[in-house]
């Protein structure tokens, strides 16, 4: 025979049906995500240049940052810096795979759905064409001054180089930008 041990009385006001309440790293990873989930889904998908692969490693970065809360008692300084670094970090995981990849099966080209071509101008197109074709860091560089306007010393952090790096990338990344432009006319 077994014996049941009684439930123990939820505290006041907490019916037995309401989820627990979230502890306070779990809260600042949720309003982290209220704030800027859209705009890391965008450097995403700027650096990668597919949407599905953006979301997936925008919410990997997500889940890491929730179990890294979790386990460290003392939360980085600026989380939104920590996770957009993460996420650039995670992004260059992603194209050293597609490299490799790439090595061994050609990928076919991307497709433009007919949601993008309404929204997206053929010009802005052209321009994210060239920049997926800039080389990795000056693409990293571009789009974190450019679309995100971040300081040079942001960037310098996301990246994890020197300011002086950043500034010499971005000229480097801003004449090769041009060429793959005029390219795609």
């Amino acid at each position: 025979m077994t014996f049941k041990r009684p439930l123990a009385a939820p505290p006041a006001g907490v019916e037995p049906g309401d989820p627990p309440a979230p502890t306070a790293p779990a809260r600042d990873v949720a309003e982290l995500f209220h704030a800027h989930h859209l705009s890391l889904v965008r450097l995403a998908l700027l650096l990668l240049g597919d949407r599905a692969g953006a979301e997936d490693v925008v919410q990997d970065v997500y889940a890491r940052l929730h179990r890294r809360q979790r386990t460290s008692p003392d939360p980085p300084d600026d989380l939104l810096a920590y996770a957009r670094a993460a996420l650039v970090n995670a992004c260059r995981t992603v194209l050293r795979r597609r490299a490799l990849t790439r090595r061994f099966v050609e990928p076919p080209p991307p497709v433009w759905s007919a949601e993008n071509d309404v929204v997206i101008a053929e010009d802005r197109r052209r321009v994210l064409r060239a920049i997926a074709r800039l080389a990795p860091r000056q693409r990293e560089a571009i789009v974190l001054r450019y679309y995100f306007d971040l300081p040079e010393a942001d960037i310098a952090a996301a990246m994890g180089v020197r300011a002086g790096t950043v500034k010499s990338t971005l000229s480097r990344g801003l004449v090769a930008l041009r060429a793959r432009y005029e390219e795609e006319e």
